[in-house]
């Protein structure tokens, strides 16, 4: 009888040692798939978001900044960079989207000292180069598009300054000396009933 009653007690603590050791496995493995995930939310941690700015060669406009993805970055003349301040916002926003800055900048051929951020209306972050402002352009449906370039003579794609692609040395006027406005008659370039002095037909 005593025999009997040993190997049961035997057995049951093998199997207790088992489940144990199943349990603490069990654990284990959970813990390392997802990632140490914490707080108990029970799925994997997500990367941490970022942004990354980036040169890119366009053959009419030079080079400019775009996106991770290749899209196309702009600025408006409308926003300010000194103190920067973004001016396009509610139905602006959604044609033109501003380049948030989740998680951090990092930067690809741009100078790091010339990137940081803006607090905008929403209260959400955006990207600034050289304390311009960086959008997005809703029709640019492929990254390398340029259709924002030069969209009611206000925007610009960016330029690793942070100034106007197409503009001559890529200069970036400021609200202090914002250059011609559109439609201006430069010099030497007369318009109709009022011609340069002594042009003939006139």
């Amino acid at each position: 009888m005593r025999s009997t009653l040993r190997t049961r007690r035997t057995v049951a603590l093998a199997a207790s040692g088992l489940a144990v050791a199943a349990l603490i496995a069990g654990c284990g493995s959970s813990g390392g798939s997802y990632g140490g995930s914490s707080g108990g939310s029970g799925g994997p941690s997500a990367p941490a978001a970022g942004v990354t700015l980036r040169t890119a060669q366009d053959p009419k406009l030079g080079t400019i900044v775009t996106d991770a993805a290749g899209f196309t970055l702009y600025r408006f003349d409308q926003d300010r960079n000194s103190p920067p301040e973004s001016s396009c916002n509610g139905s602006c926003a959604v044609v033109w989207p501003p380049e948030h800055a989740d998680g951090g900048v990092t930067v690809k051929g741009i100078d790091g000292k010339l990137v940081g951020t803006v607090t905008r209306a929403d209260g959400t972050a955006q990207v600034t180069l050289n304390g311009w402002p960086a959008y997005r352009y809703a029709p640019d449906t492929k990254p390398g598009d340029t259709k924002g370039q030069g969209v009611g003579g206000t925007w610009f794609a960016l330029t690793p300054s942070g100034g106007r692609a197409g503009a001559a040395g890529g200069t970036a006027p400021s609200p202090a000396n914002p250059g011609p406005m559109p439609g201006t008659p430069m010099p030497g370039n007369p318009t109709p009933g009022n011609p340069m002095p002594g042009t003939p037909g006139y």
